[in-house]
């Protein structure tokens, strides 16, 4: 695990610590965010540019080398999976904990259950979110209610769920959806959606720590597209929390997964054209979800903006804007705006125009500051 240091740095440290912001910025910045509100700091370690699947990959080799009951199965996951993140695993361990599943989804996720209550860390994939529907009962009446139902007898807390999540420009209707409201829904799973290569090696990491089943959706688009300086050695970021990217006091902007990056870009967009300070925030975790972090911004700025690539209707917007709306009420300058995709099937050819972008964005905020 990465070290953490309570005193201050030597000397030497002092300086390996200027060296890498001065060449991997981000890297450094992002787990001083986030390790701010811990007031801790992350101590001098190796690392290595990773694009998203890769951080997984290494997330997943930490995890098989640590634990000797972790097993790692799913549709072609043995050599590698369509997108990679598996690669070289069966070859390192063996295919007794790297190892190909049928095409069932829900047999994918029941022997994960069983494999769990058995004492094993159980690491499922299903090739794409979207195939995770025909597991929906074994993860809802199932895995998240074992615990429960046994009085803590069993449980299935080792289990994690990972699954390719999102839009990728040529998906249509059967490899871009984002399915996280349904299991927003459900009481005893963790749902997280990392941004970057960091978050998604450590909060993968978290997911499989904890003792709760967790569903862990990978923006596919930003497999190869995101890149970042990570941790060799295996390290975990706090679920449950949400980051404040960008400190602002005009509007408070909320996203997950890849629309953080295009909030990125509005936020900058509303500063240049309009003057307008936003404060971005990513969610990381939508269940259970940061109330406080949220609430607390929105009490500050006065307004709130949320944007999913999720259609509208029932999305996890509209659970963020209801609890907001309680109890910020009197602090609201503006109605709060959701900015999502539209209540139709994915398309294909008019995906450009399903998807929430910076333009749509951007004028919501020009309606909340002009209300």
């Amino acid at each position: 695990m990465l070290t953490l240091l309570k005193k201050k740095k030597t000397m030497s440290q002092r300086r390996l610590l200027a060296y890498f912001v001065g060449e991997q910025g981000s890297f450094w910045h992002t787990l001083f965010e986030v390790t701010a509100s811990h007031q801790r700091l992350v101590s001098i370690c190796p690392t290595e540019k990773m694009n998203m699947f890769q951080s997984v990959t290494s997330a997943l080799d930490n995890t098989l080398a640590s634990d000797p009951t972790a097993v790692i199965f799913g549709e072609d996951v043995a050599f590698g999976g369509v997108f990679r993140c598996t690669v070289g695993l069966r070859d390192k361990y063996g295919k007794d904990r790297v190892f190909n599943t049928p095409l069932c989804e829900q047999g994918i996720v029941g022997f994960g259950i069983g494999a769990a209550v058995a004492g094993a860390t159980a690491i499922a994939e299903i090739q794409f979110a979207d195939y995770i529907y025909p597991a929906f009962d074994q993860i809802v009446n199932e895995a998240a209610k074992y615990r429960y139902r046994s009085g803590n007898l069993f449980d299935c807390g080792s289990l994690t769920i990972r699954a390719p999540w999102g839009c990728v420009g040529h998906g249509s209707l059967y490899h871009s959806q984002s399915p996280e409201a349904f299991f927003a829904h459900c009481p005893g799973i963790k749902v997280v959606i990392p941004r970057s290569p960091v978050q998604a090696k450590g909060l993968l990491l978290a997911c499989i720590a904890d003792q709760n089943p967790c569903i862990f959706f990978e923006p596919k688009i930003l497999y190869r597209a995101a890149v970042e300086q990570v941790p060799v050695e295996p390290y975990t970021l706090p679920l449950s929390q949400a980051e404040v990217l960008q400190e602002g006091s005009d509007v408070t902007v909320v996203a997950w997964g890849t629309q953080i990056h295009v909030m990125r870009e509005v936020a900058d967009m509303a500063q240049e054209k309009l003057g307008v300070s936003c404060e971005l925030i990513d969610l990381q975790t939508i269940l259970p979800w940061d109330v406080e972090t949220i609430c607390k911004s929105v009490v500050k700025t006065g307004r709130l903006l949320i944007s999913h690539e999720a259609p509208i209707t029932g999305g996890f917007a509209a659970e963020i804007s209801s609890s907001v709306q309680e109890q910020c009420f009197l602090n609201l300058e503006a109605p709060i705006s959701r900015v999502c995709g539209y209540d139709t099937p994915f398309p294909h050819i008019f995906e450009p125009f399903y998807i929430p972008d910076k333009w749509k964005c951007f004028d919501a905020i020009k309606k909340m500051i002009n209300y």
